[in-house]
């Protein structure tokens, strides 16, 4: 078997391998004998059409010599006799063929040749079987969005796109290679992606030492995603992952897997089911580091999500996602899969999260309003907090917006420039901004003395916003600039907590952040329309700025250091896709 064809089976084995939900996949078996089929009937029209040409040349090589062997055996013209009259000429004796109805039938003529393939017919015909663009199917999610795929540093590439020969699956491999070098220049944070929320506080033992350095690619990832035209519309699957698992600074990386899911439907209304970006995710704008950022969201989490367009440039979006309350209280973050002495979590999951989006595109300009509605809930029955026995839920809700707003609009002078805000509010979304303030959604005052009579559990209300300006010095220099402002109120219970505690020291009432970088993509383009790609490389340096106060100051931190934290890191990073 050829290599290419080889390569076609491999990656076709890989495809049927991921299950078909609308319509069935051929089994590895069926797809080889599919291959070994089409490349015996290549093998047969390229032998018709060497044929053919060897045949049409040796006629035409026996035509020239018997025109020479008849020239030269004609004799010499003679000169003309007179006219006489022409006698009539009898036509030609038929050939006898077989009696029908008592007479003698004429012969029947020959069968004629079937007719060869041209070397065009045949090159025509393999390049429709090895075409990986099928009539019909979606087209690729963009891979360079950074505002729909949370992904810092993608590209608008295709991947690599196969077609499986005898099927109308296309499959498509994609990923990149990511390094990031930091240097911390405050305190030593070991880690490289530092959440703001737990970035080290002034005088504590990590801001004694100093800022470290460090190297990471981790966070290469790769991904598999397969294309299939079905009745109900395309089927799309996706599985990614990546290596961000395991130990923050072991170069010994873990897989650990993003994305695993499915979705059937056409351009007016698609349903997915599996792992994948909750639909409160926002990348807002674009960074070299790998972290959750102030104010961003980086979810991803089981779910059903039902997608449909409700006029040109308005689609809208709904989804049931996974649940996980998250409370602190005096004994520290409890979460479902926690455990305290080996007893059941008190923190407990009643019903999925309900999550819905409206967004709006059209010339560059994107606006979408998004929101939440979720329950809490704090069971003891079964744990060591019981008694008391309590089992209380309460609502936790939130709303953003967000803007993308294109320069050119004022003035063509900014090119693909963008002027970029978010904003949002609301109770009991910590899980949801993971850098900000996870492990708030909630607080409660359960094991505090004198609680037992009058158990509480209170969402934490919590606001903020972003504003940043991504500008283009030239096609292949680009900056990111943004300002980013969170706050979130505490109940006054939780001055109570102990001082210098996790439950205490991580309770962070306003935070701040500061990102400037320079990105350089010496393969990007700039279309007509000012939509800008950035190519398959990238080289950037970044500069991250961090300060959180903690609510109660330096009486909540106590000997862990002072009450605020403070984080000056520059980093530098390159990436190269497929």
């Amino acid at each position: 078997m050829r290599p290419g064809v080889l390569v076609i089976g491999l990656l076709g084995a890989l495809a049927s391998a991921v299950p078909a939900v609308a319509q069935q996949q051929p089994t590895l078996d069926e797809l080889m004998r599919k291959i070994d089929a089409l490349q015996k009937r290549v093998d047969e029209l390229e032998g018709q059409v060497k044929a053919a040409r060897s045949a049409a040349a040796q006629a035409k090589a026996e035509a020239r010599a018997s025109t020479r062997t008849a020239r030269a055996a004609a004799p010499p013209p003679k000169a003309a006799a007179p006219a006489v009259a022409a006698a009539p000429v009898a036509p030609p004796s038929p050939v006898p063929g077989p009696a029908v109805g008592g007479t003698v039938a004429a012969a029947a003529p020959a069968p004629a040749a079937p007719a060869t393939p041209s070397e065009a017919q045949v090159m025509a015909a393999v390049k429709k079987a090895l075409d990986p663009n099928i009539p019909g199917l979606l087209p690729p999610e963009p891979m360079g969005n950074q505002f729909e795929t949370e992904d810092a540093l993608r590209a608008d590439l295709p991947g690599i796109a196969l077609r499986i020969p005898g099927t109308e699956t296309q499959v498509r491999l994609y990923g990149f290679v990511k390094l990031t070098a930091y240097q911390d220049f405050s305190a030593r944070n070991q880690t490289d992606t530092p959440p703001p929320q737990t970035i080290p506080l002034v005088n504590s033992p990590g801001w004694q030492q100093g800022g470290d350095f460090g190297m990471s690619a981790r966070f290469s990832r790769f991904g598999i995603d397969t294309r299939t035209l079905t009745g109900l519309g395309t089927l799309e699957t996706r599985i990614e992952g990546d290596f961000g698992g395991g130990s923050l600074t072991s170069s010994t990386a873990t897989f650990r897997l993003r994305q695993a899911w499915a979705e059937i439907g056409d351009e007016n209304f698609r349903v997915l089911f599996g792992q994948a970006n909750s639909l409160w995710n926002e990348g807002v704008f674009e960074t070299i580091i790998d972290a959750t950022n102030l104010n961003q969201s980086f979810v991803r989490q089981p779910q059903i999500r039902f997608t449909g367009r409700l006029m040109p440039g308005l689609t809208g979006q709904v989804s049931l996602e996974s649940p996980e309350t998250q409370y602190t209280s005096a004994a520290g973050v409890f979460t479902p899969d926690s455990s305290l002495t080996g007893a059941p979590s008190p923190a407990f999951d009643t019903m999925p999260d309900i999550l819905g989006r409206l967004t709006w595109r059209g010339d560059g300009l994107t606006a979408d309003l998004r929101g939440l509605v979720r329950r809490l809930t704090i069971n003891t029955n079964g744990t060591t907090f019981a008694p008391p026995n309590v089992n209380l839920n309460a609502i936790g809700w939130g709303l953003a917006a967000h803007v993308s707003f294109p320069m050119r609009w004022l003035s063509d002078w900014f090119g693909p420039d963008q002027l970029i805000g978010m904003i949002y509010y609301g109770d009991g979304i910590g899980r949801y901004f993971g850098g900000n303030m996870s492990g708030q959604d909630a607080l409660t005052n359960l094991g505090l003395p004198g609680s037992a009579g009058d158990v509480t559990i209170d969402p934490v209300p919590s606001f903020g916003a972003i504003a940043a300006y991504r500008r283009f010095w030239t096609t292949h220099f680009r900056s990111n600039f943004s300002y980013a402002y969170a706050r979130s109120n505490f109940p006054s219970y939780a001055l109570q907590f102990a001082p210098g505690s996790a439950s205490a020291v991580f309770l962070d009432r306003e935070m701040q952040q500061v990102f400037a970088n320079l990105i350089w993509s010496p393969f990007a383009t700039v279309n007509g329309a000012g939509v800008f790609g950035s190519g398959w490389l990238d080289v950037g340096i970044e500069y991250l700025f961090t300060r959180r106060d903690v609510f109660g100051g330096s009486a909540a931190t106590g000997s862990a250091g002072y009450g605020n934290g403070i984080a000056n890191r520059v980093l530098v990073g390159a990436v190269a896709r497929f």
